[in-house]
């Protein structure tokens, strides 16, 4: 009834994958490896009532009005602080914009940076939410191969070569889909390559935090470098998602532009959330909370590795993520992702076929997503064993 008035750009998006999948696994006999979902157990509730109690009398009105489209000074300083002593990087508050999550953060850089037709650089396979969020902006996706290691470097010297992208997007921690992250050797060469190219490199790390092991943090790509660096970052993975707030570290002149383009979208991010956010951060002890996160999703992705190194056919192969929130299944070859799908949907256990991953949605594929962090060892166990007996049918 209505087609003819849809404009073009949203005719050629496609819904999200997983959003219409969470619809399905909602229900409570299915056992759902489907959602990035953090394991509810890690939200820390009581410190959180506390805030809220202590923002409604210290602040009264301030948390209920509108507020500044780059988000709370307090909020922004913890970022910059933290970025400081952790990161080694050198950043004010003119630095900083919150969002309304990450997924925010990958529109508006969007809005300011792509026009129609446009090279965007991706990992082969995505993120889909930016393979989603830049699609409603009609531009050109080029793939990059991923290995083991983290990018393909001669594949990405040819894709390079060839089409120049403007822009540039890398998960290096713990990447989603597949859990990968890039050593430090391939940052390096990663850098080589780019350096001089007219491209603005986006480095989207909701994940870095969660390493299960405590080694050294390896270096972003470039980091002190360039200017032409953006990094994502979000308190969905640390404290909550609920609370929907992101942030992006850039030049201050990208920044500015952000900040034109959120004042269009939506004002500023929400403001209560803000307020509660800053007094969790500034009352609590982050880094021992999230060593319980740390040594929780360690549990549960060993628990994984273990079942499907017990129960998976010998052919299928996976990826042994060192932090983070993923692993990724690849099939035997010819084997399709999507007909496992409904197999194990009939067996009441769901995940994330590989299509949504790639820039060619529509072809079939072997691979698939599977998230460790929303149930417990025992739960994990029982799924991946129907899994695996799915996968005897396929």
């Amino acid at each position: 009834m209505f087609e003819k008035y849809f404009s073009k750009r949203i005719k050629n998006t496609s819904s999200s994958f997983i959003r219409e999948i969470l619809k399905v696994t909602q229900r409570p006999e299915i056992i759902s490896f489907a959602g990035g979902l953090p394991n509810p157990v890690s939200f820390p509730q009581e410190e959180l009532k506390i805030s809220m109690n202590r923002i409604a009398d210290k602040y009264k009105d301030k948390i209920y009005q509108y507020s500044t489209t780059l988000g709370l000074d307090s909020l922004r300083q913890f970022i910059a602080s933290r970025y400081k002593k952790i990161h080694n990087m050198d950043i004010t508050l003119d630095n900083i914009i919150i969002t309304t999550g990450s997924q925010q953060a990958l529109d508006l850089i969007a809005k300011v940076f792509l026009d129609k037709n446009d090279k965007v650089l991706v990992e082969e396979p995505s993120y889909l939410g930016l393979l989603q969020a830049f699609s409603m902006f009609e531009v050109d996706f080029v793939q990059t191969k991923l290995n083991d290691d983290g990018l393909d470097i001669e594949c990405l010297k040819e894709t390079v070569n060839k089409h120049h992208p403007k822009l540039a997007y890398l998960i290096p921690n713990f990447q989603n889909p597949t859990g990968l992250t890039y050593t430090k050797e391939n940052r390096d060469l990663v850098f080589d390559v780019i350096k001089d190219e007219d491209m603005i490199l986006i480095q989207d790390d909701p994940y870095g935090e969660l390493r299960f092991n405590n080694e050294e943090r390896i270096p972003y790509i470039g980091l002190n470098k360039t200017d032409k660096n953006i990094y994502l970052g979000s308190f969905s993975k640390i404290i909550t998602p609920g609370m929907r707030l992101g942030y992006v570290i850039a030049h201050s002149e990208i920044i500015k532009k952000l900040e034109t383009a959120k004042q269009a979208s939506d004002l500023h991010s929400n403001i209560f959330a803000q307020y509660l956010i800053s007094d969790y951060l500034y009352n609590n002890d982050l880094d021992k909370h999230i060593d319980k996160i740390k040594k929780l999703y360690k549990e549960q992705a060993s628990a994984m590795i273990d079942a499907m190194e017990k129960y998976f056919p010998k052919n299928i192969k996976f990826t042994y993520p060192k932090g983070g929130m993923f692993t990724w299944v690849t099939l035997e070859e010819g084997k399709s992702s999507t007909k496992l799908f409904n197999i194990a949907l009939e067996k009441k256990v769901a995940f994330v076929p590989g299509n949504p991953f790639y820039i060619n949605q529509d072809v079939d594929v072997n691979t698939l997503r599977l998230n460790y962090t929303n149930a417990d060892s025992p739960t994990i166990e029982e799924g991946i064993k129907r899994l695996a007996q799915a996968m005897e049918q396929i």
